[in-house]
């Protein structure tokens, strides 16, 4: 199976995704997930805010509505959560790199 197989992509995406729509949604409008993350030149908001909204909008479509750019960005979450979570600080509850991780829809206080 390639990694470029969306229902693989879908998999992974969902398992790296621990956050529902509605707390992703609710998450985003806290005054701490405005303040991680990198923001492009000219911008008001980081990327991995913007990425939260997508998300967000990608969990509330049906399976057939998602589409090949939804998949591409479904790989993107799933990189950056992986690559961010072996990263783990000490105090994870109110870090940054908490923060920054639930803009991409995961929570590492939910991990067992």
């Amino acid at each position: 199976m390639s990694k470029l197989d969306p229902q693989h992509v879908r998999r992974q995406f969902a398992q790296a995704v621990n956050m529902t729509a509605s707390e992703l949604a609710e998450w985003l409008e806290t005054p701490e997930s405005h303040v991680v993350g990198f923001k492009r030149p000219g911008s008001t908001e980081s990327v991995g805010h913007a990425s939260g909204r997508r998300i967000v909008s990608i969990l509330a479509k049906k399976a057939h509505e998602v589409t090949g750019d939804d998949i591409a960005h479904m790989r993107k979450v799933v990189g950056y959560v992986h690559r961010h979570r072996a990263q783990r600080p000490e105090n994870i509850y109110t870090s940054r790199w908490r923060y920054s991780l639930m803009n991409w829809g995961h929570d590492p206080t939910k991990e067992a």
